[in-house]
């Protein structure tokens, strides 16, 4: 079971992750109190060791703008979170995680989508993601995937984590606001979901 930490904003945030066995590090570059600049994640990634991969999220952002964070940043991955079509996850020369709001309609467009990993979140009219709003995970229950791709994410935390797992049966987990207190990464936080995450049946 590998875990994803999302919206890392600080060193300290990253160091606490990577030593208490994040297997991704998430930036986002899009619109959001957790956004960061290609600078300070570049500063940042440096410190992350290259068993750890760094993920830059981004929201109907350019290719040019993409390929030119990822360069400044080093990233290993890009989560594409908007509504991006198969055609620019082609064009991008890194690994690819693609997001999907939890709904009927968007699950049907899961199994055509070029991507490395498909993370599943609370569909939100809002800004993507870091809600801390759980979906309802029966709607998996009878989605024809292949799980060693699936990625869940919305609303988990500490407490639930291991019950999401033992029900969607996901390859890895995807956390921001769910290891957070008053609205800052939570050192406690992020070290007890990654321990739950990483002792359930599945690994």
């Amino acid at each position: 079971m590998f875990v994803k930490i999302c919206g890392i904003t600080t060193q300290e945030a990253a160091d606490a992750a990577v030593e208490a066995g994040a297997d991704f590090i998430g930036f986002l570059f899009a619109e959001s109190k957790r956004k960061i600049s290609p600078a300070d994640a570049a500063s940042i990634a440096e410190t992350i060791p290259v068993t750890v991969k760094k993920v830059g999220v981004f929201v109907n952002e350019t290719l040019e703008n993409m390929k030119r964070t990822a360069e400044i940043v080093g990233l290993d991955v890009i989560q594409l979170h908007g509504e991006e079509p198969s055609e620019v996850a082609e064009q991008l020369p890194y690994e690819i995680i693609k997001a999907f709001p939890a709904t009927k309609e968007a699950l049907q467009k899961l199994n055509n989508y070029p991507c490395h990993y498909f993370l599943l979140d609370t569909p939100s009219n809002k800004r993507r993601g870091g809600n801390g709003i759980t979906f309802d995970w029966s709607l998996l229950d009878t989605l024809q995937v292949d799980r060693s791709k699936m990625i869940l994410a919305g609303g988990l935390t500490p407490e639930n984590v291991n019950d999401g797992i033992n029900k969607v049966a996901p390859a890895g987990v995807d956390v921001s606001s769910g290891v957070e207190t008053d609205g800052k990464k939570d050192i406690t936080k992020i070290n007890l979901f990654i321990a739950n995450a990483k002792q359930t049946k599945e690994g």
